[in-house]
């Protein structure tokens, strides 16, 4: 597989600590040519879930080649081993803790490689920030067209990590927030598909959190100013919004409290 060049990066560090700049630095001091791009570094602190959603759902926008690195490491340091993946024609390089888990599960043609050549390493390693001392350097040799054969053992045994899917139980469709957005908007597990499949002809009531509404708007501007609403979004699953507004503030639950929060379609 031909490197891009391109490097992405997805953590739970957030920006007000240098540790992903340290990364960076890293990867640029490896290959000096190298894209950067970052996904998002506010993943809530150890939500190997999180991650691995946000990594599913972006990783096929950029071109073939492309290394993802994704460094939300609850277990660094312990027996989790590092790991890289080929997969889809994308380079994958973090913690064996799931984080990949929804990229590799039913990809026949996925290789997997435990990150055992610390030639690929910086000198020393903390115990503490493999993302800087493993991961990083790892990232910007596979960018730079390593074979990741090279960088340690095959193994067939990764982390597996099942993400909660939407269910049916006579005419209702129950399933969860997943995320919320920067805009407030509230990202559910549901996908269009599936809903689709689950209403066909009829109508929904669906209902999160103190919120129901009765219709799928077609976009965001749809209905009054502060109107609650319900849409399938970019990525393809259902959405809950507010024109204008904040879905986080109306659904009357509080804001740590969001992500699980579950949501029910009911077709009538």
């Amino acid at each position: 597989m031909k490197p891009s060049g391109i490097v992405t990066l997805t953590s739970d560090f957030g920006l007000s600590d240098p540790y992903v700049a340290m990364m960076k630095g890293v990867i640029l001091s490896i290959n000096p040519s190298a894209v950067l791009v970052d996904l998002t570094h506010m993943i809530k602190a150890g939500s190997v879930s999180q991650a691995a959603t946000l990594v599913r759902e972006s990783f096929f926008y950029y071109p073939m080649g492309t290394v993802h690195l994704a460094v939300v490491d609850p277990g660094v340091g312990s027996s989790r081993r590092p790991l890289a993946v080929l997969a889809k024609s994308h380079f994958f390089v973090g913690p064996d803790n799931g984080v990949f888990w929804p990229v590799i599960e039913g990809d026949s043609g996925s290789s997997l490689v435990h990150l055992k050549d610390s030639r690929f390493f910086l000198p020393a390693v903390s115990r503490t920030f493999h993302g800087r001392d493993i991961f990083a350097p790892v990232a910007a040799h596979l960018s730079l067209g390593v074979a990741l054969e090279s960088l340690g053992a095959r193994i067939e045994d990764p982390a597996r990590l099942p993400l909660p899917g939407p269910h049916v139980s006579g005419d209702i469709l129950s399933g969860q927030i997943v995320r919320v957005d920067n805009f407030g908007n509230l990202v559910t597990n549901i996908p269009s598909r599936e809903l689709g499949r689950f209403l066909g002809s009829r109508r929904p009531r669906i209902e999160v959190g103190k919120l129901e509404i009765q219709r799928i708007s077609g976009t965001y501007a749809d209905g009054e100013e502060g109107e609650p609403l319900a849409l399938i979004n970019s990525s393809n699953v259902l959405e809950i919004a507010v024109n204008l507004g904040r879905a986080s503030e109306y659904i009357g639950v509080r804001a740590g409290d969001i992500i699980g929060t579950a949501v029910r379609v009911i077709r009538v």
